[in-house]
């Protein structure tokens, strides 16, 4: 039987959705680069998603099949010659490797010739792939990655300004990680990041000329965003660099607290290390708890004598005991409540009438404008409580306003309104949902 648990989380996965169907207005985020380079780039998602889904020996067996065929030196590859190579590979599950990596567009059946053929989209996910095929996986190999990907686009004249923003993103997130290290205090703590921190330093020190040219192309081409993320990254490099400082006297500051027992040269940290690597500290005690303590009492009466007399002089004096105060008569005041902006009930009295009215769409215009600026942006403030599905169980004005069946959809468009206080003003619509 399956999990229950996992069943609304499997349902929503696997149905076919829009993507703008996660967006609160029904649309895209139209102001993120991002998003569109990701829109663009479907194609390439699309291949990665069929490379990597399904079960993990699956995945496994598929990106091992499509690197191998990679780094084959033909350019068409006949069935024959997949055979051969796949020699140990059972058929029937270098078929369904084949025809996934066919239906994903890594590989092209030519029929007429009867031979595969890597397509450029292949070219572009096996790009991506690289560290699957490193030797060894290093903690640095994040940070080097990003800096060997931004040294090579410049060069190639391929630098886009998400990779900065990426690379700059990474040394702020290890400047946070070596801070959190030097705060610790722990001698351990510091020595784990000691390693990473050296590397860390290495690499952006090698990478410091590539950062200075790149500056230097952006002025001379004129490109003003990647000449300011250039800088901001150099700024992130020198920030890094600053703390060497402060981390080699933190280390001293370990140094210094460490304590050598006696004349054998064994210090605290040897000690502890040992004690780390002990698989039971329970057995080192052996039979030290079973043993019972027998305090041995000299001159009893003379140690009797001296505690009560410890006793009696640090007893606290008792308290003088103090009745009631007198009653006193309460002051005259008044509870004042206060009430809700005036706003707030006009505004329930328009959207009562135009339901009443059943009007299905209003622009937002009316229910904003009208009296003072203050007035209008107050209004406008409230209209994202429309529908907020944690108000809507309060009690009182709020609560009336989160239930109206109105809700605000803005739009990115702005233009003038004819009103005495406001100008200019974005566009937007009031929707009624059916009850």
């Amino acid at each position: 039987m399956s999990d229950p648990r996992a069943t609304p989380t499997s349902s929503l996965d696997d149905s076919p959705r829009s993507p703008d169907e996660f967006f609160r207005d029904g649309g895209g985020p139209v102001d993120s680069l991002l998003w569109w380079q990701l829109e663009r780039h479907e194609a390439l998602l699309a291949a990665q998603r069929a490379l990597f889904g399904g079960e993990a020996a699956w995945v496994r067996l598929r990106v091992w099949v499509f690197l191998e065929l990679m780094g084959l030196p033909a350019a068409r590859l006949a069935r024959d010659d997949l055979n051969r190579h796949f020699h140990h590979v059972r058929e029937d599950a270098l078929e369904t490797a084949l025809k996934r990596l066919r239906d994903a567009g890594l590989l092209h059946w030519d029929a007429s010739t009867q031979t595969y053929a890597i397509t450029p989209l292949a070219q572009s996910v096996v790009a991506m792939l690289q560290p699957l095929t490193a030797d060894t996986a290093g903690p640095d190999d994040d940070l080097a990655a990003l800096l060997a990907g931004v040294a090579g686009a410049h060069q190639l004249g391929l630098l886009e300004p998400q990779q900065l923003n990426m690379l700059q993103a990474q040394l702020q997130r290890l400047r946070a990680e070596f801070a959190d290290a030097m705060a610790s205090g722990s001698e351990f703590e510091l020595r784990r990041a000691n390693a990473r921190f050296e590397r860390s330093m290495m690499l952006v020190d090698k990478a410091s000329d590539a950062v200075k040219a790149i500056i230097e192309q952006a002025q001379a081409s004129g490109h003003a965003r990647l000449e300011r993320l250039a800088r901001e990254l150099a700024s992130a490099q020198a920030g890094l660099l600053v703390m060497a400082s402060q981390f080699n006297r933190a280390l001293q500051q370990a140094d210094r607290q460490r304590v050598t027992l006696g004349s054998t040269g064994v210090t605290t940290t040897d000690l502890r290390q040992w004690l780390q690597r002990v698989p039971q500290l329970e057995a080192l005690l052996g039979d030290a708890l079973s043993t019972g303590v027998q305090p041995v009492v000299v001159a009893a009466q003379e140690l009797v004598d001296g505690a009560e007399a410890e006793f009696e002089r640090d007893r606290p004096k008792p308290a003088d005991a103090a009745g009631l105060p007198a009653a006193q008569t309460a002051p005259d005041g008044r509870l004042e409540v206060l009430s809700l902006p005036p706003e707030l009930g006009a505004l329930q009295v328009l959207l009562d009438g135009w339901t009443a009215e059943g009007r299905g769409s209003q622009p937002v215009a009316p229910a904003v404008l009208g009296g003072s600026y203050a007035s209008a942006a107050y209004r406008a403030q409230l209209l994202p409580l429309l529908g907020d599905p944690q108000a809507r169980h309060l009690k009182g004005a709020t609560g009336d306003m989160a239930r109206q069946p109105w809700r605000v959809r803005w739009s990115a468009e702005q233009g003038e309104i004819d009103d005495r206080f406001v100008a200019w003003m974005s566009r937007g619509d009031l929707l009624s949902e059916p009850e």
